[in-house]
């Protein structure tokens, strides 16, 4: 069974019924159970035309569930409807589907699951086991949202801005359960940029390439986090990193600039280095200016201090981080790097074991923790 043909094709299944009348909902549960459908056939008999066989079982199902709804009488000249066989047609309503499914009415967590699954081509389970969830919760979450898009015009047009905020969501939830999520967001996003011509689209994509190239050298055989200094950069995707990086030249060159392209640009630029004290930390200072013109995100500014400290020295990294509010996530543990860096070690150690303490995972917090002990025990010895 070849599982991703499957999700390649869930978009443009889905749009056909919506086009043909189906509501949003009964159309997505009839596409789930005509994937669950093929998922049984397919593997003894496998049909010439995928596509085409997902039209008809999905269309069937959604028929049958209309005859036995209330409105029965109402709906049953739907019957008469349905078209000849033959081949489906070749229009792609991906970009609609994302656009309904990062509807601005929907929030952020709703919008991530619903695209997961409408778009994505995932089930329930598996959506529920990557972020950690009861797979009831997880329906009840889909559900609500399907509900609140049921009355959306289909070919109502989209932001293409919350659409990639949606996609990032799913990317930046990285890896758990038995999905890669940050894998199916580079997918999801490969799929959006075949449907729309857009910089933005390509910036993240890049984005997402030249991160997710670095993703086996992030941990330990521990499972320990290692800092990106430190990367064995051999283990690094160099297909992955030289796809990121031409998708960004290519979108910088439109002279469109956005948050996700600049995002990009400082990922190549650490790609780009042969060893980290290699890395052109005045360039991603400077990259970091514009994302800050364009964003104004404090985060975007507590990066910008780091690098500061990378490229101007510790000290006038910490002078730019004193600016910022230091309840800002991680801003602590920036800190604790840049006083370690200026050798102020017993106050690094304090602000590393502070920063565990706030740490959002068990990875960083061990980490954060290690830094933390690493210190110590050079003071005591």
């Amino acid at each position: 069974m070849d599982e991703a043909l499957l999700r390649s094709l869930t978009p443009g299944v889905l749009g056909i019924l919506v086009r043909r009348g189906a509501g949003f909902a009964a159309a997505e549960d009839a596409v789930q159970d005509a994937l669950v459908e093929a998922v049984r056939v397919w593997p003894a008999e496998p049909p010439r035309d995928a596509k085409g066989w997902l039209v008809t079982v999905a269309w069937r199902r959604f028929l049958d569930a209309t005859r036995s709804d209330a409105a029965r009488r109402r709906r049953e000249d739907r019957v008469e409807e349905e078209p000849a066989a033959g081949p489906v047609p070749t229009a792609d309503d991906t970009l609609q589907l994302y656009f309904l499914c990062a509807h601005p009415s929907l929030t952020p967590s709703s919008a991530v699951a619903l695209t997961l699954r409408a778009v994505g081509g995932l089930t329930t389970r598996q959506i529920a086991r990557a972020y950690l969830v009861p797979e009831a919760t997880m329906a009840q979450r889909i559900s609500r949202a399907k509900r609140t898009v049921s009355g959306v015009r289909f070919d109502r047009p989209g932001d293409v801005a919350t659409v990639l905020r949606v996609l990032y969501l799913v990317f930046n939830e990285g890896y758990s359960g038995d999905v890669d999520l940050a894998a199916e967001a580079v997918r999801l996003t490969r799929q959006l940029a075949a449907s729309v011509d857009h910089p933005e689209v390509a910036g993240l994509l890049a984005l997402m390439l030249l991160h997710h190239a670095r993703q086996t050298a992030r941990t330990a055989p521990d499972g320990s986090l290692v800092p990106l200094a430190e990367q064995d950069r051999t283990r690094w995707d160099t297909a992955a990193i030289s796809e990121g990086v031409r998708i960004l030249q290519a979108a910088l060159a439109r002279d469109r600039l956005g948050e996700f392209q600049a995002q990009a640009a400082v990922a190549a630029l650490h790609a780009d280095a042969p060893t980290a004290a290699e890395t052109d930390w005045v360039q991603i200072v400077e990259w970091y200016d514009e994302l800050a013109a364009l964003t104004d995100n404090p985060v975007v500014r507590l990066n910008r201090a780091v690098a500061v400290g990378e490229a101007d020295g510790p000290r006038a990294g910490l002078a730019a981080l004193a600016a910022l509010d230091d309840s800002l996530p991680r801003h602590t543990a920036a800190a604790a790097y840049l006083h370690e860096r200026a050798g102020d070690l017993p106050e690094a150690a304090r602000l590393y074991a502070e920063a565990a303490h706030q740490a959002s995972t068990l990875a960083e917090r061990d980490h954060l923790t290690r830094q933390a002990a690493r210190l110590n025990t050079r003071l005591n010895t």
